[in-house]
């Protein structure tokens, strides 16, 4: 090797190095983008047998099927943020009605023997509560409130392009898949064009199998809270069953919030007697709810849904969960369900891959 060519392989490895820098920051400044596109695209596979519904049955046109589309998708956003008007109302009003006196005097004397017990073993409370409220910076409330207003000025943006780019994304059904062509050469076109083509049908499917888990928690969660007469009933049982769909955190939420919500319905109750022992049994009536989506109807529906069996939907999420924490058990039957079509077209005589994809 003379000292041209190495002169032109240092220059070129030194190019390729750069590039990737410039790749990857200009990756970082954008991805939000790509998060938008991401959420886009999920929002257009739910809308997706709304507009087949009103195309093929009701003989709608494609903007006009379109736009009756995205103005469904909105009016199920906007009710689920108004379902919680009735529940804080209600909650505010319970609490309005607590003798506040009565129950500052309760605190503070729990507190007190709190402390009493715990000075036995040289413990001082109030010492330490001192210490730790000293060492708080309150300085950091007006930049907390800043975040707090750019989150919600971010959130409204993202909302926007988010919808808008969903309504493009329904308007022209194979927009998202030209994008991706243009990443591929033509001999893969027509293969990657029947993948896309499953992987939509697929994960419509199964996102519309997601509604079915959530009805089957409304409707369990229901009958627990109307048995034992809480008001609000059907409203608090929708919110615990949407907040399923988060893993690990959601069921705790939601677990929390029934619980909360059983114990501020009747404030005026004695708490041992009355209180304590419904709030025991509305949460047990949560958790026979939560085994039963766990290990029957998510397997089952969402086994259906996507053409594996329930033992291998289980294993994905537990593996998502292990590779990438929640976010990876959301994403982890879609992302399955993707790579199994893509395989099943690329890789269709592989003896693994047939077997893994033989229902597909």
């Amino acid at each position: 090797m003379n000292s041209n060519d190495l002169t032109k392989g240092i220059i070129k490895a030194f190019l390729f190095i750069v590039g990737c820098i410039v790749i990857y920051k200009t990756l970082s400044l954008i991805y939000i983008i790509f998060i938008y596109f991401a959420v886009a695209a999920v929002i257009s596979l739910w809308g997706r047998p709304i507009l087949l519904f009103l195309q093929k049955r009701l003989k709608f046109s494609n903007t006009f099927a379109t736009i009756t589309t995205m103005l469904v998708l909105v009016m199920i956003l906007f009710g689920l943020i108004l379902l919680f008007v009735p529940i804080l109302s209600e909650q505010s009003k319970n609490i309005s009605l607590l003798n506040i006196e009565a129950l500052e005097a309760n605190a503070t004397q729990l507190l007190n023997e709190v402390n009493a017990y715990a000075r036995l073993y040289g413990v001082d409370l109030n010492d330490w509560i001192k210490k730790t409220f000293s060492k708080i910076d309150y300085t950091i409330l007006p930049n907390t409130l800043n975040g707090i207003v750019n989150i919600l000025g971010s959130f409204t943006i993202g909302l926007f392009s988010v919808l808008f780019i969903a309504f493009f994304l329904l308007k022209d059904n194979t927009l998202l898949e030209r994008i991706i062509l243009t990443f591929f050469s033509d001999k893969h076109s027509s293969r990657i064009s029947r993948s896309f083509e499953r992987i939509k049908n697929l994960l419509s499917r199964y996102f519309v199998g997601l509604v079915f888990q959530i009805t089957i928690l409304l409707v369990f969660y229901s009958i627990v809270l109307l048995i034992f007469g809480v008001s609000n009933a059907i409203i608090i049982a929708f919110i615990c069953a949407l907040f399923n769909l988060i893993p690990y955190l959601g069921p705790i939420i939601g677990g929390l919030l029934i619980s909360f919500f059983t114990m501020t319905h009747n404030l005026d109750l004695d708490f041992a007697s009355e209180i304590l022992p419904k709030t025991i049994f509305v949460f047990f009536g949560f958790v026979i709810g939560q085994l039963i989506d766990n290990f029957l109807s998510q397997p089952l529906i969402f086994s259906n849904r996507v053409k594996s069996h329930p033992l291998e939907i289980f294993v994905i999420i537990i593996v998502g969960g292990l590779l990438a924490g929640p976010i990876g058990m959301i994403i982890a039957v879609p992302t399955y369900t993707a790579l199994k079509v893509v395989l099943k077209e690329f890789l269709n005589e592989n003896k693994i891959v047939k077997a893994l994809t033989k229902d597909i």
